[in-house]
């Protein structure tokens, strides 16, 4: 009779396995207004947990709900089912501690600034708070473009962890994610934040520390020159959108383009530019001063250059009258 060959079953146990922790499981956001909002979604639809931080309970429970009228959005255009909506809500968690991205791989600082140097002071606070409660490995990063990286991690003890991310919230689909190496910080750390943006399905693209990167610097100098053209009446805002579209590919005209960012971002945006490099072509146009000083800011109370319906989608009359409930 032939020996009965016998091998012990925990040679092939997954446990030990299992329980080894995937790098970039779990991300930390600070600030979930309408950025960090889409940030948060874009990372937890990828299986990614995701922690935000908020002032107060009632901005948590906003976000919350805000996020979830962005899904409802995406399920009433065929882009996502109730389960997917159901998966990627379970995977984000808001917080009022700072000691919640103690697991955190990477902590993404996401806050609303008003001016350069209000964003400075403020993100450097958030940095040292951030880097208090991680673990030295962590990465922190920050989604601002107007501040630099350099600037805001040269008070930390590990200011080598840290660099700038961009992410295109004015077009969530796209596919390029701006990655700014500081003057601190490792190859290391930046290949795995290339790694990280892959696995989000994301492009990072390498850009050199300068304010306004590229996609702001090139976006409000566009916007800009569009509304020296309406003011010279070279073209109609309608025609100057058209031809941008129709004749250069663009997905959305400059006034569009504007309206979506939102009319005091691009206000704020260009104000820092301009305290930056001092030249003219930075200075917002007074068009669109006029529609911010109206709170005319573009799609998020539905008027800007355009008239908008409470879901975004512009209006095929703009004599009509708009009542929004979004802000």
């Amino acid at each position: 009779m032939s020996e009965i060959l016998t091998e012990k079953i925990e040679e092939f146990r997954l446990s030990e396995y299992a329980t080894q922790r995937m790098k970039f499981s779990k991300v930390g956001v600070v600030g979930c207004g309408t950025t960090g909002q889409q940030i948060t979604l874009m990372i937890a639809s990828r299986g990614i947990e995701v922690v935000f931080l908020e002032l107060n309970q009632k901005l948590i429970d906003e976000a919350f709900e805000e996020m979830g009228e962005a899904l409802d959005q995406k399920i009433n255009h065929w882009g996502l089912t109730k389960n997917d909506e159901k998966l990627i809500l379970s995977r984000i968690k808001g917080t009022l501690l700072y000691k919640d991205f103690k697991d955190c791989d990477l902590v993404i600082d996401s806050i609303l600034s008003k001016t350069r140097e209000f964003s400075k002071d403020i993100r450097q606070g958030v940095f040292k708070n951030i880097e208090e409660n991680v673990s030295k490995t962590a990465i922190i990063a920050t989604n601002s473009t107007s501040s630099v990286i350099t600037e805001l991690s040269s008070e930390l003890k590990h200011r080598e962890r840290c660099v700038s991310l961009h992410f295109s919230t004015t077009a969530p689909d796209a596919q390029i994610v701006e990655v700014v190496k500081g003057l601190y910080s490792t190859e290391e750390v930046c290949e795995n934040i290339r790694k990280f943006l892959k696995l989000i399905n994301k492009i990072p693209v390498a850009v050199e520390e300068s304010p306004g990167l590229l996609s702001v610097r090139l976006g409000v100098s566009l916007i800009s020159e569009a509304c020296d053209l309406l003011m010279e009446g070279v073209g109609t805002k309608e025609d100057i959108d058209f031809v941008m579209k129709k004749g250069l590919g663009m997905p959305l005209g400059p006034f569009e383009m504007a309206d979506k960012i939102g009319l005091e971002r691009v206000v704020r945006w260009m104000d820092d530019l301009y305290n930056e490099f001092g030249d003219r072509k930075y200075k917002p146009s007074p068009l669109i001063k006029k529609l911010v000083r109206a709170k005319h800011y573009g799609r998020k109370t539905c008027e800007g250059f355009y008239r908008y319906d409470d879901l975004g989608y512009k209006l095929k009359d703009q004599n009509q009258k708009v009542v929004c409930t979004q802000v």
